[in-house]
């Protein structure tokens, strides 16, 4: 909603202070000048990418109209989850959470919090190192490098998106400057025409300029860094988990190893520490 409302203020501006200027908004319709600029700028982007890359950036592209999903309630499913989890493995040790993590799906824990159920990312993530953790073969220094390593590798693969888009941007101001070239050069070769004439051949081709700045810095250009905090947004959830488990794989008990993960939390979705602490208590009288 916010990336509509953005691009309606950013056409409002600049096609209406034209407007109240005295300029005619029909002068700015030129389509040839789109389709040169729009068709080079999907050439270019098919050129500069492979296909996983172009097919990643289609995907991720409609998440931006989308609001964030990372809200305080996910998080504190995410905390409850954990805290049920570390909690059996405590009462009854690694063995016991065997069958939930083979088996998410079907595990009692894990379907109590449909909203993180519905992440299958970060469940197989968690399931992964819960079954390493059950094995007991890995120190806790090789346990925190390969979760170190699995969420960089997540997050490069978040980034091929923004970057893609934010290259894409970049090019539009040079096929912009592409097409009015093109513009000017067919007004030179109508010379002969009258003064009046010439004039609007050379409005049309300096529309084209215009429009490859407009669509870089007013549209195009901002998607980038809106897929880059999308990503980093999901990166934490990943960040939570880890130092939760970590903590666990340490010695802390369930309640020290839950207040970890809390305090890696955006300050603006992390639940307070009393908050948490009575939605565990609800959560163990249900």
């Amino acid at each position: 909603m916010l990336v509509l409302l953005g691009y309606a203020v950013v056409l409002a501006s600049v096609f209406g202070g034209f407007a109240l200027a005295g300029g005619h908004l029909a002068a700015l319709w030129q389509p040839l000048e789109v389709l040169m600029i729009g068709g080079a700028a999907i050439g270019a982007f098919f050129v500069g990418n492979d296909m996983k890359s172009v097919k990643a950036t289609l995907k991720a592209l409609p998440s931006v109209l989308k609001g964030s999903r990372y809200t305080k309630a996910l998080y504190l499913e995410l905390l409850l989850l954990l805290s049920d989890l570390l909690n059996k493995i405590r009462k009854d040790g690694l063995m016991a959470i065997e069958g939930d993590v083979e088996a998410p799906a079907e595990s009692t824990i894990f379907t109590k919090y449909p909203n993180i159920m519905a992440d299958h990312h970060i469940i197989e993530f968690m399931a992964d190192y819960l079954r390493l953790m059950v094995s007991g073969n890995m120190d806790a220094f090789q346990f925190e490098n390969l979760m170190d390593n699995e969420i960089e590798t997540h997050h490069h693969e978040g980034e091929v998106p923004a970057h893609c888009i934010s290259k894409l941007g970049d090019g539009l101001p040079a096929f912009g400057i592409v097409a009015a070239v093109m513009g000017v050069v067919h007004t030179m070769e109508s010379v002969g025409l009258p003064p009046q004439e010439l004039g609007i051949l050379i409005a049309h081709a300096l529309v084209g300029t215009f429009l490859g700045i407009l669509l870089a810095y007013g549209f195009i250009g901002p998607l980038s860094g809106l897929l880059e905090q999308k990503l980093h947004e999901s990166t934490k959830m990943y960040h939570c988990v880890k130092v939760t488990l970590m903590a666990s794989l340490n010695g802390c008990p369930p309640q020290v190893a839950i207040e970890f993960g809390r305090k890696v939390l955006y300050s603006t979705e992390r639940p307070s520490f009393t908050e948490l602490e009575d939605h565990i208590q609800q959560a163990k009288t249900k």
